[in-house]
């Protein structure tokens, strides 16, 4: 009986572990590429609801892999922040063995859900995999660890795509996009690492902020996120959305703009409200708008 009741509390400390609920951040991008794929194939949505299925389940085991991957790599480094040091695996709320246990298990329903989409995703999905592992490692030796984390982001719309299609043909506007995306949670991941500039120094942790200050960091995250908003002006222009996806669009620039407004060098207090409410509002909003803009106008 004892461990009949533990095990669903295992779970429910993995799950915080992985931080589950953050799969909204780059989810709706997923939906957001398949949806202009399958639209560019002529095809319904009905033809192809098992593929948006098998979306979701390797969106959801990617990023639980990746989340489980950083926490077990990270979890000195973890142990020695004020920040993180009441993380599962530094507590002992989570095993070791659980999280691996976790981390093996999401990246195999990873695979597998590939291969049931088509033998292109199957191929390709450890070349996904790749960044995800990469960077845990990345703050250990470059100060732009956050875009090594962009590149892990940015292969989602591209993976969609192909899902839907099983081909890169006419694939272009997936890679705008997820270089959009990537870009998107790079700039607010910098944003993110200002919290622990003084830490990072002192423990040698390699971050963008840690090697040229908060202000500095600030303005690169700005930039980042022009390019962002620039590269989603684009990916609206080459799926040839009218003026719903432009409507959402200023949006999120509000939504971006309200992050640098928040957040500066001599106040870093409101870091949580612009990493989890602004790119939460960010990413509904923006796929809300392009389903009214795909299926409504």
């Amino acid at each position: 009986m004892t461990s009949l009741e533990e095990k669903p509390g295992k779970i429910k400390a993995f799950l915080r572990l992985v931080m589950i609920e953050h799969s909204i951040f780059a989810l709706p991008f997923a939906y957001l590429s398949s949806l202009v794929a399958i639209e560019s194939s002529n095809d319904s949505v009905g033809e192809h609801w098992l593929d948006l299925v098998l979306v979701t389940i390797a969106m959801v085991s990617g990023r639980t892999f990746a989340m489980a991957a950083n926490r077990i790599l990270d979890r000195k480094i973890d142990a020695l922040n004020p920040r993180t040091q009441n993380r599962e695996l530094v507590t002992g709320a989570v095993s070791l063995r659980t999280a691996w246990t976790g981390a093996l298990i999401s990246l195999v329903v990873l695979v597998v859900a590939a291969g049931l989409l088509n033998p292109l995703c199957l191929v390709l999905s450890p070349l996904a995999v790749v960044p995800l592992v990469i960077y845990p490692y990345a703050k250990r030796f470059t100060n732009f660890p956050h875009y090594v984390l962009a590149l892990a982001q940015a292969v989602a719309p591209v993976g969609a795509w192909l899902a839907i299609t099983g081909t890169f043909s006419g694939s272009w506007p997936a890679w705008v996009l997820g270089v959009a995306v990537g870009l998107w949670i790079g700039g607010f991941d910098i944003i993110y690492a200002c919290q622990d500039v003084e830490v990072d120094r002192r423990i040698g942790v390699h971050s963008t902020p840690a090697r040229f200050g908060v202000r500095t960091a600030l303005h690169i995250s700005t930039v980042t996120h022009l390019l962002c908003f620039a590269l989603f002006v684009w990916f609206g222009q080459l799926a040839g959305f009218s003026w719903a996806w432009w409507a959402g669009l200023l949006l999120t620039g509000a939504g971006l703009v309200y992050q640098h407004v928040v957040v500066t060098e001599n106040d870093l207090s409101k870091v949580n409200r612009a990493f989890f409410t602004a790119n939460g509002f960010i990413a509904i909003a923006l796929f809300l708008f392009a389903l009214i803009d795909l299926y409504v106008l």
